[in-house]
């Protein structure tokens, strides 16, 4: 899943963009609000990590960008703020969720985590489509019992198509929520990865979950 955190502490920032990235998500980064909002004109994203006290824009005047755009992502605002009227503020606001610094890293993964699959519908951390089964909190695979091992990119393909099962993926929305804006590869990056996870999740089954539709994109179905 692909991620902007908004933080203006360099060294947070950093920290923040690294374990998000440890967890397996894609991480946009950047340090004030008016490039927050020049990137999510850009692109479109599955949660937004935002600090409130920011330089050129603050995280209210990012999330009314949000939502005067019509995007539908998660916001989670971070701030040093903890009196109940300022978390009242926030949630009033439009935010999801609302972390107080200092918090712990995992904690913060964990409500990102919860955001996401609260937008698509799924309300637990474990994905289920017919004999297959994630969980996205253990990052582990399996199929009718059978344990799979993916690799981190692998593992966030699989994740997207299940969050979206059912939904024709294009090649362009597929790279634009797994990789990053810095990403170098190759432009069939999709169609190997595609591959690589055909391999795995339905190599060894008769039944096929990830289909092509020819033309259109992806889809676990």
């Amino acid at each position: 899943m692909r991620i902007l955190f908004a933080e203006d502490e360099a060294d947070l920032n950093t920290i923040v963009t690294k374990k998000l990235t440890q967890s397996g998500f894609s991480v946009d980064s950047c340090f004030d609000g008016k490039e927050a909002m020049e990137y999510l004109d850009m692109m479109d994203y599955d949660a937004v990590v935002l600090d409130i006290m920011m330089p050129r824009a603050d995280g209210y005047q990012v999330l009314k960008f949000i939502k005067d755009s019509g995007k539908n992502v998660p916001v989670l605002f971070l701030t040093a703020k903890d009196a109940v009227s300022e978390r009242v503020r926030g949630l009033d606001s439009g935010a999801h969720d609302y972390l107080v610094k200092p918090f712990s890293l995992e904690e913060l993964v964990a409500r990102v985590r919860a955001m996401i699959r609260t937008n698509h519908g799924a309300s637990a951390s474990v994905l289920e489509y017919k004999d297959l089964l994630v969980d996205l909190s253990a990052h582990t695979v399996n199929r009718a019992g059978r344990f799979i091992a993916l690799s981190a990119k692998e593992f966030q393909l699989l994740e997207y198509l299940l969050l979206n099962k059912g939904k024709v993926l294009s090649k362009e929305q597929i790279e634009n929520h797994i990789w990053n804006f810095d990403y170098e590869g190759g432009t069939n990056v999709v169609e190997v990865y595609i591959s690589y996870l055909r391999k795995k999740i339905d190599g060894d089954f008769d039944e096929k979950l990830i289909c092509t539709v020819r033309g259109a994109g992806y889809v676990i179905r």
